[in-house]
């Protein structure tokens, strides 16, 4: 009998390594085939394993990788990727180095790292990636800067690869005239570059912006979420969800009306009560705050997070499922017969968005390929 590769675990990630290559598909047909697809594999892949999901998108063809940092990108490179990758975060100046001849590209968004960027001796042999704030405030060389730009980086000889935005609120239908106006920021931007004689790959696009902006394609997109099948605002119906964690019930019992649970007794059961415990916390990225606040799934029913969650252990009620016996594997994420709970879910009951529930989840927790 063929083993799964979760028998001696106590909680483990399944990856659906098909629901990935449906993604990607889907992704592919929503731009034109000219559109590079630039896959976003940054913070551990959104949670899914940084190396291993970047390797599935090289076998489906992705244009290129994008990670937050050059630590990630030389972890893709000691991992066996050969994809160009693009570092979207603040690389220290004493680390450009690190970057020559690796085929990384990276971001500059500010004068002060654009000067650091052209002392550095081999500034010519990094392609670089210049980063325009087109209103959500974060990095990005202001328009009001864009000709002290273009007369340094054509003094300095800069290898110009790329210009890029972000949008703020590209999935939100009441923020479109913001993004819009994004949009067209950009193309001024372009504009300007090409007059001065760059050619660049202009790229803006995340997956909201993919799916609702056709004009926002430009020359590549930027796709993070939609790969993983997940969406903020409620789902997107055309993208399955890559992720499932799973825990064990490690022990089963039953408490007498009256009686509390956890640390601070924050839940008092009302009735004689069958509970289990299950070997996972908020060290495993299982957030405190769904404490008394959440459920998990047990033989595809739903059952209760009971008091609170500690750093290593839940405790759930099982009154309702009595075949439940220890060893069963209890689903956090993901699907048990008819029943899912998905990222979306956690997010909304702990207050916060399904890309950190993801991020959080601890990257020691051993992802499974399938």
């Amino acid at each position: 009998m063929k083993k799964s590769g979760h028998e001696d675990l106590r909680t483990w990630i399944e990856i659906d390594t098909k629901a990935i290559r449906y993604n990607f598909r889907s992704l592919r047909k929503s731009v034109p085939k000219n559109v590079q697809i630039m896959g976003v594999v940054k913070s551990n892949a959104y949670g899914h394993n940084l190396t291993e999901f970047a390797h599935e998108l090289e076998k489906l063809g992705v244009d290129m990788l994008a990670v937050d940092s050059l630590v990630e990108a030389l972890a893709l490179r000691n991992g066996g990727i050969k994809a160009p990758i693009l570092v979207l975060g603040y690389i220290l100046p004493e680390n450009f180095s690190k970057a020559v001849g690796k085929n990384i590209h990276i971001t500059i968004s500010s004068i002060a790292s654009l000067t650091d960027f052209l002392k550095f001796p081999r500034a010519s042999k990094i392609p670089v990636h210049i980063k325009v704030d087109t209103g959500m405030h974060r990095q990005g060389f202001l328009l009001r800067e864009k000709e002290i730009v273009l007369k340094m980086i054509k003094k300095g000889e800069v290898k110009v690869a790329g210009l890029y935005t972000h949008f703020a609120s590209a999935k939100d239908p009441l923020e479109f005239a913001f993004t819009n106006r994004q949009i067209s920021e950009l193309e001024l931007w372009r504009e300007a570059f090409l007059s001065a004689g760059f050619s660049v790959v202009v790229h803006a696009g995340a997956t909201g912006g993919t799916l609702y902006f056709q004009k926002s394609h430009f020359d590549a997109v930027r796709i993070g979420a939609g790969l993983y099948g997940f969406w903020p605002e409620g789902g997107e119906p055309s993208l399955r969800p890559v992720l499932t964690w799973k825990t064990i019930i490690s022990e089963i019992k039953e408490i007498p009306a009256g009686d509390g649970i956890g640390y601070d007794l924050t839940h008092k059961a009302e009735k004689i009560t069958r509970i289990a415990v299950c070997p996972i916390g908020y060290w495993h990225g299982y957030p405190r705050i769904l404490s008394n606040n959440a459920e998990v799934l047990v033989r595809g029913v739903r059952a209760r997070v009971l008091g609170r969650v500690s750093m290593d252990m839940i405790v759930i009620d099982v009154t309702n499922i009595p075949r439940a016996k220890a060893g069963d594997e209890v689903v956090l994420i993901g699907k048990s017969g008819k029943e899912k709970i998905t990222a979306n879910e956690l997010a909304s009951l702990a207050q916060t968005s399904p890309y950190e529930i993801l991020t959080r989840i601890n990257p020691l927790i051993k992802r499974i390929y399938k």
